[in-house]
């Protein structure tokens, strides 16, 4: 039990638990980011979200609009992307890697995840928006093969 908490109280568990809180709140920030868009557009997924605007109902707010789906995706892909994040960079903390290879496992990543939102909320050309997904895939999975290289029992 002394080893588990040496390693939580190491430098890279402090790292990887604030570029994880980064992450996080860039990604449940999404959610009142789409809320503004559906607001200022007038577009709405429920008949009821429309008394937010108009007292009486109106079936022309329940539509799709460009905008609030691609602040949408981008929130979808915040969850399919940062949540194994999470999960594998905890793992990877905990198998003791270098404070300077971990710091740069958390910083690209962290960086990659902002520049994806920046890409797929401006919208920037591609392949901008692929290019940062695939930036932080390729850290997740870094991180993945250390955790299985060192903890591989089967």
């Amino acid at each position: 039990m002394a080893a588990l908490t040496h390693m939580i109280d190491s430098e890279v568990f402090l790292a990887f638990s604030t570029y994880a809180t980064i992450v996080i709140l860039k990604m449940m920030l999404m959610a009142p980011m789409t809320s503004y868009f559906r607001l200022t557009r007038k577009v709405f997924a429920n008949l009821e979200d429309t008394k937010l605007i108009s007292s009486t109902e109106d079936k022309k707010m329940i539509r799709v609009d460009p905008d609030v789906e691609r602040v949408r995706r981008c929130h979808q892909n915040d969850l399919e992307n940062i949540i194994p994040f999470v999960v594998i960079g905890l793992l990877y903390a905990l198998t003791g890697p270098d404070l300077s290879t971990a710091l740069l496992h958390f910083r690209v990543f962290a960086g990659s995840r902002i520049c994806h939102t920046i890409a797929y909320v401006t919208p920037l050309p591609q392949p901008s928006r692929g290019l940062s997904w695939m930036v932080g895939m390729g850290i997740t999975f870094s991180m993945a093969y250390r955790v299985i290289g060192i903890a591989l029992y089967l």
